[in-house]
Parts: structure tokens; sequence; C-alpha cells
């Protein structure tokens, strides 16, 4: 049959509304079809929502998406139903109902650009430099104190994880040893008055989790930072981690904090445990405190006990000051504070400096990592011009649980040069430093960073002066790597005063808990004893590397003179005996000389 002329409210043929340039054609029962568009974009409003998750929240642009999407599905199905892909005729008609969908979609634009732009730092430069406080009075030899390396963590994200994984194998005594993996998540926290990273675990695969989604995750892992140490803790049976997110449907965590908090805005929720070892979700609520958009900062937590499922919202006052509440370590992400450090160094003088004069304009450097200081976890970073220099101004030390931010002036290298003068006194073993953390060193700002091999396996350890990267050591143990740093510091004309054998003892179980192999095997360290031949030096990523030929041999043997300070006062014809890595070539590393 024909298509019938009607009017726009789906009216019967003729003339009248729907005759003249206005008319239109419309399928039959077209306002029946209108009421199936409209029960299917309540459906998948529903379906969207369920999936997209987004807070019904008018400072968040994820709400005017969903609208967005929700106006979108009706135009479709109004489109589907009428049989447009079929009979082009009826587009006048779809044209017609999409009128009031393309409305909201086109308010729902101009809401969202008049936000961006009144939250935009073009025209709100002073809000965005004051959206976090900065102390810039102290010194760093006053305030910062004297490095602890009880509580000094020497292990990066990847070490964690290779070490984490390890412990995966406990799983065995529970017979879920191929069942779960690493969720790969990791949070640093102090528990128990030590650095340690804490993580969850991850379904193997979708299987997987077919069979063991009903009971959970049987535990976690903890990682201590200082020992190397990692543990598999597992939970009573009936007692597993039940929400994550690392789950899905109606356990996935971030859609049981939606269903809960469906006006919250939240930022990444992160995993960690309190003194008992009960794991929870820390999760921040987030608020744009500038315009309508900008300015983000967070208001508030909500605790998500991770077993239970169970919720408690505090606001950022109480989670700051409730004693109940101290043992949770990370409330700012180091990314959220970075993003406020940086609004701070760059718009305290106003939009206009921060383009054109660029008085007194400053960022953080690429990277940061964390600190324990007073059982508290900081946030360090460098600070740099915005000049695109390789050295540093000073630095942020900022609480992450607080937001308490001091910025102290020290002018130095940046972190990746001063690891990449690390790696260049290791550069035969290929060994990778990781990001530096900043020590106070007998009142010296000393960048620290462990080595690690190709398998992310801690085996030395560097220390770089940031004011004279040139001053690099590295070490066996820390202990080690001190001394040889104090030692180079006096050749420079930096006398310090640093009691080596405190270190010692503070440090003399430092990986001994660890299943790590030794830098170099035993099996593969040879000896040999002879009168020097010829001895040479150069200077390599401002280190001097001493290149010894005993009689006997064509090999020579590679030592930097901070691993063994007598080869700079050795001669030819001295007796000596070098304790070298076995190996092909005519320049081997050599680890001691005696």
């Amino acid at each position: 049959m024909d298509p019938i002329q009607v009017d726009f409210t789906g009216g019967s043929s003729g003339k009248g509304k729907g005759s003249g340039k206005d008319a239109y054609l419309a399928p039959k029962k077209a306002g029946l079809k209108t009421v199936l568009s409209l029960v299917g974009t309540v459906l998948g409003a529903a379906i969207a929502y369920y999936f997209m998750l987004p807070p019904l929240n008018f400072k968040s642009t994820q709400l005017y998406l969903f609208l967005g999407v929700v106006a979108a599905i009706y135009v479709v199905l109004q489109a589907l139903l009428s049989g447009i892909i079929t009979k082009p005729e009826y587009g006048a008609y779809v044209k017609k109902k999409a009128l009031i969908p393309g409305a909201i979609i086109a308010l729902l634009a101009v809401v969202v650009g008049i936000g961006m732009v009144i939250s935009s730092v073009v025209f709100r430069a002073g809000s965005y430099s004051r959206i976090i406080d900065v102390d810039e009075s102290k010194t760093f030899a006053g305030d910062v104190a004297e490095a602890n390396f009880q509580s000094v963590p020497v292990l990066d994200d990847a070490a964690a994880a290779a070490l984490a994984n390890r412990a995966l194998g406990d799983l065995s005594s529970i017979n879920k040893v191929s069942q779960f993996e690493l969720s790969g998540k990791f949070t640093q926290i102090n528990y128990k008055n030590a650095p340690v990273r804490v993580t969850t675990l991850a379904y193997g695969d979708i299987f997987k989790w077919f069979k063991n989604t009903s009971t959970g995750f049987p535990g976690y892992i903890v990682v201590d930072m200082v020992t190397q140490k990692a543990d598999l803790v597992l939970l009573d049976e009936g007692s597993y981690i039940r929400y994550s997110t690392e789950e899905h449907f109606s356990k996935f965590l971030m859609r049981h904090l939606r269903f809960k908090y469906p006006t919250c805005i939240f930022d990444t929720p992160h995993f960690e445990i309190d003194e008992n070892g009960e794991p929870f979700w820390i999760c921040p609520v987030l608020d744009k405190t500038i315009g309508l958009f900008g300015g983000t900062d967070v208001k508030g937590v909500v605790l998500v006990n991770a077993i239970t499922g169970e919720s408690m919202q505090y606001s950022i006052d109480e989670a700051k000051s409730e004693a109940s509440l101290q043992w949770i370590d990370v409330i700012y992400s180091n990314l959220l504070l970075v993003e406020q450090y940086n609004y701070h160094g760059k718009y305290s003088g106003g939009f206009i400096n921060s383009i054109i004069v660029q008085d007194g304009v400053k960022v953080a450097t690429e990277g940061s990592n964390f600190l324990a200081v007073n059982d508290d976890v900081y946030m360090y970073t460098g600070v740099t011009s915005v000049s695109g220099d390789q050295a540093i101004i000073g630095f942020v030390l900022v609480n992450m649980r607080t937001k308490e931010a001091n910025f102290y002036e020290v002018s130095g290298a940046k972190e990746y040069s001063a690891a990449s003068s690390a790696e260049g006194v290791v550069q035969d073993y290929g060994y990778i430093a990781t990001f530096p953390i900043l020590l106070n060193i007998s009142g010296q700002p000393t960048y620290f960073m462990s080595l690690k091999d190709t398998a992310n396996l801690v085996k030395r350890y560097a220390m770089v002066n940031v004011q004279n990267y040139q001053v690099v050591v590295t070490g066996d143990t820390i202990a080690e790597c001190t001394e040889a740093y104090v030692a180079k510091l006096k050749q420079n004309n930096i006398i310090i005063k640093v009691d080596i054998d405190e270190i010692k003892e503070a440090t003399d179980n430092q990986g001994s808990d660890t299943p790590d192999t030794p830098a170099v095997p035993d099996d593969t360290v040879k000896s040999i004893t002879g009168a020097v031949k010829d001895i040479r030096s150069a200077v390599i990523g401002g280190e001097s590397v001493y290149f010894i030929r005993v009689e006997g041999s064509k090999k020579y043997f590679k030592i930097p003179a901070s691993d063994a300070e007598n080869v700079v006062i050795l001669n030819v014809g001295d007796e000596v005996t070098i304790l070298y890595e076995k190996g092909d070539g005519s320049i081997l590393p050599a680890k001691e000389v005696q």
C-alpha cells in the first residue's frame, strides 16, 4: 500500500497541516512507532548508563555526553522504525522527529562550550594558581631530614611487579596457582612503619573469571620497598575480595560506587590496607572548583571494604583529621598533584606572563616518585624553568594525604640526566636506573636510585650529587654506595660527615629475603693475579674508569674508581689480584682490585 500523507503529529492524510510546502510522508502507525521509539530510548538509556556510568552531576562532561547519546538513540530508533533505509521518502518525517533531540544536543553542546570558556585558564589564571598552597620559605638542609635508609624505597613499579609475580607461586597452597595474575596497579603506602607497595589480583582470563567470580580473589600482594620481600597475603576462605576494579557487572567497583553515589565524580580508586591488613578501596571524590569544569580538586573520599562492599563517605577535612582514618596514605593522586603544581608554577604571574614574558614560570619535571616521611607518603618531583634546559631549580614534596606542599630551592641536574649518568657507569652490564629519589646526605642533596637488570631485578645502587652530577658512584649495597659517595665528595673537596657503620647496620638485612641472584653469580667470577703491565684511565659518564692489564694476560680489566679507590694509586709493576666477570672480548668488567 502506498504511504499516506499526514501532519507532524502523525494524523490522517489530507490537505491541512500536512499539505503544501510543509507536507511530508510518514509511515503507517507513526504514532505507535513514536511510542516504541520512546520506550526503546528508555531501555537504551538504561543500558548506556549501566556501561558508561556517568555521574549525575552538571560539573561532569560525562553527563552531557550521556544525555547526547540518549538523544541520538531516539533519533536512530525513529529512523529505523520508519523504514527510512528502504524508503528514503520518509527522510522529511525523520527530520521532523529529530528536531527536538537535535535541539537538546545543540543545547548540551552550548552548555559545555560556555562551561569550558568560563572555566578556561585564560580568564581564571589567578584561581588556577591558588588551587594548591605551596610553601617556598623552607630550605633543603634545614627542613628535609637526613636520609633514613631503613625507610628509603629501592624499587619502582616494574621491579615491584617482578617480585610480586614470584609471590604468585604461593597460590599453589590453595590450588589456585594458574587462576590469577597481577592487576598491574600498585599503591605505595606506609604499612607498620615500612614503605610497601600493595596490589590486588586479576583473573587469568574470562574462563577463569567464570570459575572463580563466585568466591572472588583469595588475597593480595605486599612488596616491601626496602627489604625487597614480596608476600602473598591469603585471606580466610569465605572472606575473599569480592569488589574490585578487575571484577565485572555488579561487583565491578566503579559500578558499585555509581549506584550508591550517583552524583559523585570519582577519581581513579586505588587499593590500600589498614594496619590490620584489612583490604580497602580508597575512592577520592572530586569537585570542579573553577567555573563549571575547571580546577579539579578532592572534596572527600569514599572507603569501600573490598571484601564486603560496605562503604562510607567522608569529607576531605574528616579524612585528614579523624584519628581512625590516619592509616589512609593516598587521597590525592600524584597525577592530580603534578597538575595542580603546574597550574601554580605557570600562572602565579598571570596568563599573559605564562606565554610571553614567562617571569618566574616553572613546571614539574618529567616524572615523580614517592618518599616515606613521618608515617606519611610524599610525592617528589623536580621543578624546572619553562625554557626546557636540563637543570632543576628546585623540587617539591607534597603530602599525598593532606596536600601540604613545600618547595625547596636547589639547583642541579634533572632526574633523567642523573639517571643517565648512573647508567653510564654500569653500561657494560646494561642496567637501567629507577626514577631517582632525592635524599639529604649530610646536607648534600643527592639523587639515589636502584640499578635494575633486564628482568627488573635490583642489582646495584647509585648516588649522584644534584649540584654536581659528575659526582656519581655505584655500589652492590647501599652502605658500599654511600661509602663510595662520601669518598667521591671528598675528592671534589666537599667534606661531609656520614656514619657508614650506622648505614651498614640499617641496611644489613636489605634484600636478604628476596630470591634475587647477586649481580654476578659466583660461578662466573674469576680471578687473576700478577704485576700490572699497563694501566689507563678515561672519564665515562662523569666517572673515572680504569683499564688494567696484568702480565700473562692480553685482556684489560675495567673498573670505576668509585668501586676500587686503590686503583688511582696503582703503578706499572704493582702486584694485584683482580676479580672479574667471565666473558668474551678484550675488555672485561672487574668486580674488585686487591
